[in-house]
């Protein structure tokens, strides 16, 4: 019971604060992750003009993915701001980040229905095989970035949601 009162702690936490915030975090984080990891990208092949919708269910916001390899760009918009994505990828927050960095295996979720795919389904799998073929911690890379401030929020989320 306890695990379900929290499940929606961070969309009723983070809702009040305003999305212009949120946008150059995400995009702070893309270029980040483009910089240390430069092939990630550019393994999408002719997916890279793609336009990934990823929705963390648990959040008040959800992220539009351009993974241009050049100029990758991650937007943040609000749930009620009508999109037209090529793909969609929702699941909550902490599977979402725990898939980005193959702590979970993407067909499990997917089956259990804890993930879901809607969309450009054949994009969303090279998305998923260029992360799993990347050497290291993408979430790790990003904590040592964002310091002890994004560390320690990063850790909160995940027990939230524990």
């Amino acid at each position: 019971m306890l695990k379900k009162r929290y499940k929606n702690a961070p969309n009723y936490l983070l809702r009040p604060i305003p999305i212009l915030f949120y946008k150059p975090i995400m995009q702070r984080m893309t270029a980040h992750i483009a910089q240390k990891h430069p092939n990630l990208f550019a393994r999408l092949g002719t997916h890279t003009n793609k336009r990934f919708l990823i929705n963390p269910t648990n959040m008040p916001f959800v992220l539009l993915l351009k993974p241009d390899p050049e100029n990758p760009i991650m937007q943040v918009y609000r749930r009620s701001e009508g999109l037209c994505p090529d793909a969609e990828i929702s699941g909550s927050f902490v599977n979402l980040l725990r898939l980005m960095d193959g702590e979970l295996d993407g067909d499990s979720l997917f089956f259990s229905r804890d993930l879901k795919v809607v969309g450009d389904t054949e994009a969303v799998v090279c998305l998923r095989n260029a992360l799993d073929d990347i050497d290291g911690s993408v979430l790790g890379d990003l904590a040592a970035r964002l310091g002890r401030p994004g560390g320690a929020a990063l850790s909160v989320l995940r027990r939230m949601e524990a």
